[in-house]
């Protein structure tokens, strides 16, 4: 029996290589269109998690990771120990939340309102208009805002001053910091968000549709039982990997933004990172830092997609 198994379970593997390699030769093209893609990933985003071990040691570039002492959770205790702590923590936070309400909604907010645009020509404009911002560096982005709510000649203060007689110093102004922020982030990057949601709505059959009307339905009620149940999935998966980037920032859009008087509210864990990293050449303090930060992501997901599957959704795994 042993011999027989033995041949059997051979058979079985061989059988499994050959329909492998039929599966890689029949989508090869796919294949291929996706090989950028996971060399990307591979060479930035999984070769240099090597550098995580820097966390742990205390980091000598002239010594190297193999050779650098190592220090155990040294780093981490420092960092939790940090008065600033709680304040970067906070900022972070309060930042990452108002990204998230105020403008994850939108894109699909924008895709369903473009979705009901009957004249393509007209249609098509206005998705190359709204396009566009994703392409414009955020030095270009701050530049405009300075530009429009500097009080030294800003369009919008100039427009105050005629009307009320006084100047805001928006750009100055801590309380005013957050909500330039995330006003930023919704114009350069709203309409770029909707293309997932455009396709995902693409593929919604149009005879539903057909039936509801002649059910009665409106476009209020289309959009309701059709609309929004087809693209569930799509909002769901999406939401989750946003999480996972929850408390990234963004530090050029944020490094750019930040000024004397509004630091107490705009220093995040980013700028924290390329403050003691880069110009202060701590190392592993600042790779503990950002460890940290993707550790809280990786939690995020985690529990994102736990609580997707319990509230029946297909979920990123």
């Amino acid at each position: 029996m042993a011999p027989t198994d033995a041949n059997a379970r051979r058979l079985r593997e061989a059988s499994g290589r050959s329909a492998w390699l039929n599966d890689l030769v029949k989508d090869r093209w796919l294949y291929a269109m996706a090989l950028p893609g996971i060399v990307y990933f591979l060479v930035f985003k999984y070769v240099p998690m090597y550098g995580i071990v820097m966390a742990f040691q205390d980091f000598k570039p002239h010594l190297g990771f193999l050779n650098s002492p190592f220090v155990g959770l040294k780093h981490f205790q420092r960092f939790f120990g940090e008065e600033q702590f709680w304040t970067l923590f906070r900022n972070t936070f309060v930042l990452a939340v108002y990204n998230l309400v105020f403008f994850f909604p939108l894109p699909i907010v924008l895709a369903l309102m473009l979705n009901e645009v009957r004249r393509e020509k007209f249609k098509r404009f206005v998705q190359t208009l709204v396009y566009v911002p994703h392409f414009v560096s955020w030095v270009v982005v701050v530049g405009i805002f300075y530009m429009l709510f500097t009080t030294e000649g800003g369009a919008v203060n100039e427009l105050l001053y005629a009307a009320t007689g006084e100047k805001i110093p928006f750009l100055l102004e801590p309380e005013w910091f957050r909500p330039m922020i995330v006003s930023q982030t919704i114009w350069k990057e709203v309409g770029w968000g909707t293309i997932i949601f455009l396709a995902a709505l693409a593929g919604v059959d149009l005879q539903l549709y057909e039936a509801a009307r002649m059910d009665g339905a409106g476009r209020w009620r289309q959009l309701w039982h059709i609309t929004l149940p087809a693209i569930r999935s799509t909002i769901v998966i999406l939401f989750i990997l946003r999480l996972g980037s929850f408390l990234d920032s963004g530090f050029e859009h944020i490094f750019l933004m930040l000024t004397a008087t509004n630091r107490e509210v705009g220093e995040v864990f980013d700028t924290y990172v390329y403050v003691k990293g880069l110009t202060q050449g701590q190392y592993s303090y600042s790779a503990a830092v950002g460890l940290f930060k993707s550790a809280v992501g990786l939690l995020l997901v985690v529990s994102g997609n736990w609580l997707a599957k319990r509230f029946g959704e297909e979920g990123i795994y």
